[in-house]
């Protein structure tokens, strides 16, 4: 792969690297990708093999700290082509967008690399046995898995992919070699759900404790399902019907292990109407990104930073727009801060506007999913105050472009009143809260 970048200062420039060279090998191992880049350029002496784009090739020998990166940058991070997803599962969220959205929504990956590097899920269906060998040779560890059923057969129909069911195999070779899995069961109602759930979660945690963590969620469903395997939402009974089964697993795991192991989505709380588990519930919080004690850490942070606010003094003439599952719980923060203030001149702190997603669907509730334009359809004419804060997970990572590609400038022009994103922290509200954004 080309190198694009040699950081200044960097052991590689030292070596000799320059920007445009390619890297063959590293002690004498062919570099196929990020997993070779980074496993073989760990030790502290190394013989790397570069081209020259001249067509020379030489051996340059580098010396470093152990683990010190090397300070390339390539130009593709996997220095590969990622995988693409050999699944149709019935409950893919991507087949399920509407036409018309820019290409990068619709690909689907399903790439071992990206689940050690970034956190991605994979189902592991396009994994061979000398994938497998590979990730037991370089301890790959952890990965994250999407589980959905153990039953062979069950788990063949939810992913739509024959060699699905070859999944217990498959991690039970992993966990022999010590490889550490997290895990998710995404739910579909009345498919893998009740006893299949309960079947699931037993056989994952007989691989315990190289299965560390598992979390049950619920499937996302849009209005655009036509010509799609049927499916109904998860709805309020159902969700209570899943925190009731797996509650109690999680208190056996905590008793016998130490650690609770199985946790629940926080939307599954929401949609059951049930309060979310206090911050302690989540331990070390070792499923956040999958929206598992998201809401619990976001409290216990925003309580954290209350206690020791001194001379806080908000501009409350704001609007927050968020989506319909967490609305209820932002105006609980927005109350907390009220509190902390003694706020006691019956000025509203804030308004909080719930965004139905009509994009979507009604069924689709959280905030990272609204679009720009339900956002402008809904708060026009509303009172918005002197600006409107908006959660940074509604945007492309690091951009300020929504969904449907409406950017946060047009929005702030359209609704005539400055756009504020907030960080996903309870710090970012308070200095949303504060004007300070």
């Amino acid at each position: 792969m080309k190198i694009t970048v040699v950081d200044k200062p960097s052991p590689a420039r030292r070596a000799g690297i320059r920007p445009g060279d390619t890297l063959l090998r590293i002690n004498g191992h062919p570099i196929r990708d990020v997993l070779d880049y980074k496993f073989y350029s760990y030790d502290a002496r190394l013989m790397l093999t570069v081209s020259h784009p001249d067509g020379s090739s030489q051996n340059l020998l580098l010396k470093k700290e152990e683990g010190q990166d090397l300070g390339l940058t390539f130009e593709d991070y996997l220095m590969d082509k990622a995988r693409h997803c050999a699944n149709k599962c019935i409950f893919c969220f991507i087949d399920q967008l509407p036409r018309g959205m820019r290409s990068s929504l619709y690909f689907k990956d399903d790439d071992m690399r990206l689940s050690f590097l970034l956190g991605n899920y994979i189902t592991m269906t396009n994994l061979s046995d000398e994938d497998l060998d590979r990730i037991i040779a370089m301890r790959i560890s952890p990965l994250n898995i999407s589980v959905q059923a153990t039953e062979p057969e069950l788990r063949r129909l939810l992913l739509g992919n024959p060699k699905a069911g070859r999944l217990m195999e498959q991690m039970h070779r992993l966990a022999d070699a010590g490889v550490h899995m997290n895990c998710q069961i995404v739910v579909c109602r009345g498919i893998n759900d009740g006893e299949h759930l309960r079947r699931s979660l037993s056989d994952l945690l007989e691989m315990f404790p190289q299965v560390g963590s598992i979390s049950v969620v619920p499937a996302g469903l849009t209005k655009h399902r036509q010509g799609l395997y049927p499916l109904e939402p998860v709805d309020k009974s159902c969700a209570e019907a899943i925190l009731d089964l797996v509650e109690p697993i999680g208190e056996d795991c905590l008793a016998k292990y130490g650690t609770r192991v199985v946790y629940c989505a926080d939307e599954l709380y929401l949609t059951a109407e049930r309060p979310i588990p206090e911050a302690e519930h989540y331990e070390e919080y070792p499923q956040l990104e999958n929206g598992v004690g998201m809401l619990a850490l976001f409290e216990d942070e925003m309580r954290g930073l209350l206690r020791s606010l001194r001379n806080f003094t908000p501009d409350w003439n704001f609007s927050l727009a968020t989506g319909y599952a967490a609305a209820e719980f932002m105006r609980k923060m927005l109350d907390l801060v009220a509190e902390k203030c003694h706020n006691n001149d019956n000025t509203v702190p804030g308004r909080v506007y719930a965004i139905r997603n009509d994009f979507f669907g009604e069924t689709v509730t959280v905030a990272g999913l609204i679009t720009g334009g339900d956002l402008l359809s809904q708060l026009a004419g509303k009172d918005l105050g002197n600006r409107l804060l908006i959660p940074a997970s509604m945007l492309r990572h690091g951009e300020n472009v929504f969904l449907d590609d409406l950017t946060t400038d047009e929005l702030s022009e359209r609704l005539g009143v400055p756009v504020v994103i907030v960080p996903g922290n309870a710090q970012g509200l308070i200095d949303a809260v504060s004007g300070r954004l």
